[in-house]
C-alpha cells in the first residue's frame, strides 16, 4: 500500500473513484426511457432516436481495449482524471445539443472517453488497498456495477418526467468534476512511471473499424430484420474482414495495442468467460424483465423499474459483508453458489404466467439479487489473480470489453429470440382456435361482435405465444449459469490480485 495513503485519504479516494464510476456506468441506460420524449423535442423518427444508444455503445466498445496501451503512455491518474473531465464536458454537450446530429455526435464522444474508466477505477482500487482490502474495495466496484443500471432508467423517467431530458445529461457535470478533483487531490503524490509505447497503426484501425462495425450490427440487426437488410450484411462482412486481421496482427505484432497474449493466464482466461457469459445472461434478464412487465402485465415504465429495483437491494446491504469475508472461502465455491441462485431464479421465472402478481416478480428479483452480491467481485477477483502488476488496467479493459460486446450480443439474441418465438407459438397456438371449438363458440355468441371476439382473440394468443417465448428462454438461462459452475472451478489458487506500485499517475 502507498504510505501516502492514510484511512482518511483512502476514503475520499474511493468516493472519487466510486462516483465517476457510478455515473459512467448509470449513462449506459439512463437515456433509454427518455428516447420518446428525445426525438419528440428533435423532431425525428423513433428508430432514428436510438442512435443516441448506439453511438454511445460502439464509441465505448472500441476504447475500452485501448485501456492497457493509454495508460502505459498516460499513466492511470491523469488518464481517469482527463476522462472524467472529459465526461463531463460531453454530457454537458449532449444537452445543449440543438439537433440530433449534434447529440449523437456528442454522445460518441462520452462513450469513447468513458471506456477506461472502469478499468481504470478497478486497477486503482487494487492498488491503493493493502491485500487484506482488496476484496472490500472490488466488492464496492461490485455494488457499483449492478446497482447503477438498474438506477439508470428509474432516473431517468423521474427526470424526464418532471424536468425536461437534457437534466440526463447536466446532472454529470457536478458529479464528474467532483470526483476529478477528489481523484487528483488525493492521488497527487502516486508515482508516475509511463513509457511512450509505438502505435500500432494497422492495430488501431482494425479494432475501429471491426468493433464499431459489430457493435452497429448487434444494435441495429433487429430493427433492420438482420441478414435481410444490405446494409447489416455488408456491415456485419466489414467486420468479420476487420477483426480477423486485427487477431492476426495482434498476436504477431512486437507492440500490440491490445496484449491479447494475457489470455496465456489460466485464470484470466477461465475468470474472463465465466463474466462474459454470466454478465450476458444477468444483461438478458435486465433486458426482458421490463419489457415483458410493460407488455404481458401491462405495467407503466415507472412500476416496471419498482418491480425489477428489489435486484440491487441485497447487493448494497451484503456488499461489505461480502468484501471483508470472501477472501476466508474458497472464491470458485462463492461463484458456483452465485450460479446455482441466479440459475435457480431463472428457472422459477420459466414458470410465470400472464396475471401473476408484483409481490411474486419482486421477490424472485430480490432473491437473484443475493446470487448477484456472491458473483461480480469473485469472479473479477478470479481472473485479475494471475496477471502481473503493470496487467492489471489492460486485463480488466479487455475482460470489461468482452463483457461490454458480450451483453450486445445478449441484448440483440435475447430480442430476436422473444420476438420470433413469440410468433412462431403465436401460429401454433391460433391453429387451435376454431370456430367449432365449443369455448369459441361461447364467447362468439356472448360478445356477438365476432370482429371484435376475432382481435381479442389474437390480442389474447400473440400475449400467450409471448409468454411462452419468454419461459423458453428463462429455462434456457437457468441451464448456462449452471454449466459456469464448471468453468469456474477450472481455475486454480490463490485468487489474491496483485498491486502495482507506481503503475500509473497523474
Amino acid at each position: 500500500m502507498n504510505t501516502h495513503f492514510r484511512p482518511p485519504n483512502l476514503v475520499l479516494a474511493t468516493i472519487g473513484l466510486s462516483l465517476a464510476t457510478f455515473m459512467q456506468v448509470l449513462d449506459t441506460t439512463i437515456a433509454n426511457v427518455s428516447l420518446p420524449t428525445i426525438a419528440g423535442n428533435l423532431g425525428v423518427s423513433q428508430d432514428q432516436s436510438t442512435w443516441v444508444i448506439t453511438s454511445f455503445a460502439v464509441s465505448n466498445a472500441i476504447a475500452l481495449p485501448l485501456t492497457g496501451f493509454l495508460t502505459r503512455r498516460f499513466g492511470e491518474v491523469k488518464l481517469f482524471v482527463w476522462a472524467t473531465l472529459l465526461f463531463s464536458l460531453a454530457s454537458f454537450l449532449c444537452g445543449i445539443a440543438q439537433s440530433m446530429s449534434m447529440l449523437i455526435l456528442f454522445r460518441t464522444i462520452q462513450g469513447a472517453v468513458a471506456g477506461p474508466m472502469y478499468p481504470i477505477t478497478q486497477a486503482l482500487l487494487i492498488s491503493i488497498y493493502p491485500p487484506a482490502k482488496r476484496s472490500m474495495a472490488l466488492a464496492l466496484l461490485a455494488m457499483v456495477t449492478v446497482v447503477a443500471p438498474i438506477a439508470g432508467p428509474i432516473l431517468g423517467g423521474l427526470i424526464t418526467d418532471n424536468y425536461s431530458w437534457p437534466w440526463i445529461f447536466f446532472i454529470n457535470v457536478p458529479i464528474g468534476i467532483f470526483a476529478s478533483m477528489v481523484v487528483a487531490n488525493q492521488m497527487r503524490l502516486r508515482a508516475v512511471v509511463t513509457q511512450r509505447p509505438k502505435i500500432d497503426y494497422v492495430g488501431l484501425i482494425t479494432l475501429v473499424i471491426g468493433v464499431g462495425a459489430l457493435q452497429v450490427v448487434l444494435d441495429k440487426g433487429n430493427d433492420d430484420d438482420w441478414f435481410n437488410s444490405t446494409f447489416i450484411v455488408v456491415t456485419a462482412i466489414i467486420s468479420a474482414i476487420a477483426i480477423v486481421i486485427f487477431l492476426i496482427w495482434e498476436l504477431t505484432d512486437k507492440d500490440p495495442i491490445v496484449d491479447l497474449k494475457l489470455f496465456r493466464h489460466r485464470n484470466f482466461r477461465m475468470g474472463t468467460i465465466a463474466l462474459v457469459l454470466a454478465y450476458a445472461a444477468f444483461f438478458a434478464i435486465g433486458l426482458l424483465i421490463p419489457q415483458w412487465l410493460q407488455l404481458n402485465l401491462g405495467y407503466t415504465a415507472t412500476w416496471a423499474g419498482f418491480a425489477s429495483a428489489p435486484l440491487g437491494v441485497l447487493p448494497v446491504l451484503l456488499t461489505f459483508i461480502v468484501g471483508k469475508y470472501a477472501p476466508r472461502f474458497d472464491l470458485r465455491a462463492l461463484t458456483s453458489g452465485a450460479f446455482l441462485i441466479m440459475g435457480a431464479t431463472c428457472f422459477l421465472r420459466s414458470n410465470f404466467y400472464i396475471g401473476i402478481d408484483f409481490t411474486h416478480v419482486a421477490l424472485v428479483q430480490l432473491l437473484q439479487g443475493l446470487g448477484v452480491a456472491f458473483f461480480f467481485m469473485p469472479v473479477t477477483t478470479i481472473l485479475l489473480s494471475d496477471l502481473q502488476p503493470h496487467e492489471i488496467a489492460a486485463g480488466g479493459g479487455v475482460a470489461t470489453f468482452l463483457r461490454t460486446v458480450g451483453a450486445s450480443f445478449s441484448a440483440s439474441l435475447t430480442t430476436f429470440m422473444w420476438e420470433h418465438r413469440g410468433i412462431l407459438h403465436h401460429s401454433h397456438l391460433a391453429e387451435q382456435i376454431t370456430p367449432y371449438n365449443p369455448d369459441v363458440q361461447q364467447a362468439m355468441n356472448q360478445a356477438g361482435d365476432s370482429q371484435s371476439v376475432a382481435a381479442l382473440l389474437n390480442q389474447a394468443i400473440t400475449l400467450q405465444g409471448l409468454q411462452i417465448s419468454f419461459n423458453e428462454i428463462f429455462h434456457l438461462l437457468g441451464w448456462i449459469f449452471l454449466s459456469l459452475i464448471v468453468v469456474i472451478w477450472m481455475a486454480k489458487p490463490p485468487f489474491t490480485a496483485k498491486a502495482g506500485a507506481g503503475a500509473g499517475g497523474h
